[in-house]
């Protein structure tokens, strides 16, 4: 049997990396005679550098950068082996963990420090640059990025107007003369939400109160966001409003494309791609994926649905194991795959499962392969795909069919 692990991170708990081997661990105690494949994962978020660095060979930066509220910190980025691709977590510098719960306002919060990491990135030689938009403190468009790379906000009179969501109110025209060279640079936003820059699902709306806004500071960060994008068409000549995941990173999807002519696209897919999961998944009988929580949200972009979409390329079925399962995502969970394991409910409480995380994934490997001893029935691909968040994926099966 050949069985492929690709998590992705147990937030707060448990990264990608350490929750696919203790997967393995109990895998291997239980059949040393089957191949065991690991590959962790990510989505663009939390965790994206160390999920490509504990696939591919690489090596890290470490760069002196300015924190959401700059403060001077440090942050990681991989440079692969090949020398021309760098992966960047934005979270690692303008992270909303960086920021302590008392200090958290958007109005100030502020993408300067990755801005520094892409500029060093574009300074080692990279051509290649993927960036990880989750997990952000911020809400100001990427504005603060973009001024390391040379742009220029200026107000009514000529001045470089504040940091943070809030200085966006001062905006009278964009500078680009100054910008920094980026002819022969391909930057690529990896992102885990499709929501646009404006509106009801948009970055002010649904993420800000998630980084300490009240309900007028949301409204005051829509109305900042929304001149900044009518700033953006009139003098970039890009309308950035309405793109799919324009608004993830509070805009900072919007300003990669405004001010680094770069594109957006689901991380998992570029994950997938950039570790080579399909050539791991080829002549596989299971896979097992999972996060910490499988909730509304997994459906937008997450890696479990990306990773069981990418196994069922091949016929493969797969098994979800998650810190939690939200109880309006056990339909969707028990439709898409063979089996679905919650630490939560095999240890009796939230709080116990996140206290002794791998005590309970090697239970819940134990039970599943009690539950489900091989050989695992293949995915009919020919069966009717059913569609979440853009994903498709089904784990319909062939009447008797067996691998």
């Amino acid at each position: 049997m050949k069985v492929v692990i690709a998590p992705n991170a147990f937030k707060g708990t448990l990264a990608a990396a350490e929750v696919a081997r203790a997967i393995a661990d109990r895998m291997h105690e239980l059949h040393p005679e089957w191949e065991i494949v690991e590959v962790p994962m990510a989505d663009g978020g939390d965790g994206t550098v160390e999920a490509v660095l504990a696939a591919l060979p690489g090596r890290r930066i470490r760069v002196a950068v300015k924190s959401p509220l700059l403060a001077d910190i440090t942050a990681d980025f991989a440079v692969l082996d090949d020398g021309k691709t760098a992966v960047i977590e934005m979270a690692q510098a303008s992270g909303l963990t960086l920021v302590p719960e008392e200090l958290r306002n958007p109005l100030v919060t502020t993408t300067y420090g990755t801005g520094e990491l892409v500029r060093r990135a574009i300074e080692e030689g990279c051509s290649k640059v993927f960036i990880g938009i989750g997990g952000s403190a911020t809400v100001d468009g990427g504005a603060g990025m973009a001024t390391v790379l040379g742009v220029r906000f200026l107000d009514d009179k000529g001045r470089n107007i504040s940091f943070g969501g809030g200085g966006l109110a001062q905006l009278h025209r964009i500078d680009f003369s100054g910008r920094i060279d980026l002819s022969g640079v391909e930057i690529t936003a990896l992102s885990d939400v499709t929501n646009p820059l404006l509106g009801e699902n948009g970055a002010a709306r649904v993420f800000a109160p998630q980084k300490g806004a009240t309900p007028e500071m949301v409204e005051e960060l829509e109305r900042n966001l929304a001149h900044l994008s009518e700033v953006i068409k009139r003098d970039l000549g890009v309308d950035v409003a309405e793109i799919p995941g324009a608004g993830a990173a509070g805009g900072l999807g919007a300003g990669i494309v405004a001010f680094l002519n770069g594109k957006i696209v689901p991380g998992i897919d570029a994950v997938i791609d950039l570790v080579s999961l399909r050539d791991k998944v080829r002549g596989a009988d299971l896979m097992i994926t999972g996060e910490g929580s499988f909730d509304c949200q997994t459906p937008s972009g997450k890696a479990p649905l990306g990773v069981a979409g990418t196994a069922r390329e091949f016929g493969v079925p797969s098994v979800l194991i998650c810190g939690r399962l939200g109880e309006e995502s056990r339909e969707t969970a028990e439709g898409l795959f063979l089996a679905v394991l919650s630490l939560t409910e095999l240890a009796g409480s939230q709080r116990e499962a996140i206290l002794n995380p791998k005590r309970y994934l090697n239970l819940a490997v134990a039970r599943f392969l009690v539950d489900h001893p091989p050989p695992w029935p293949r995915i009919f691909p020919h069966a009717p795909v059913r569609s979440y968040g853009g994903c498709d994926c089904s784990v319909s099966l062939k009447a008797g069919e067996r691998r």
